[in-house]
C-alpha cells in the first residue's frame, strides 16, 4: 500500500510516499543503508535511478552484461 502527499519544501511541492515493506524487505534495505553509509531513503532513491537507467539500456525486454568472458542476460519485470 502506499499513500501519496505533497509537503512544502520552498517554493516546491515534494512528494512525500508512506511504503509498506516486510520485515526482510526492511532489513535488506537497512544492510544495505548501513554498507553504504546512507538511508533507506537513498537507497530506494538509488533503486529508482538504477531501474529507470537500466529499463532505458535494455534491448528485446533484456540487459547483457559482460564481465570477462562470462555473459549474463538480465530480465526487467
Amino acid at each position: 500500500m502506499v499513500y501519496i502527499w505533497y509537503i512544502f519544501q520552498g517554493r516546491e511541492y515534494m512528494p512525500k510516499l508512506t511504503v509498506e515493506f516486510n520485515d526482510k524487505m526492511n532489513d535488506i534495505l537497512e544492510q544495505l543503508a548501513d554498507e553504504k553509509g546512507t538511508t533507506k531513503v537513498d537507497v530506494l532513491r538509488r533503486a529508482v535511478a538504477l531501474y529507470k537507467y537500466l529499463d532505458g539500456e535494455k534491448k528485446d525486454g533484456k540487459i547483457t552484461i559482460s564481465q570477462d568472458s562470462t555473459t549474463k542476460d538480465v530480465v526487467l519485470p
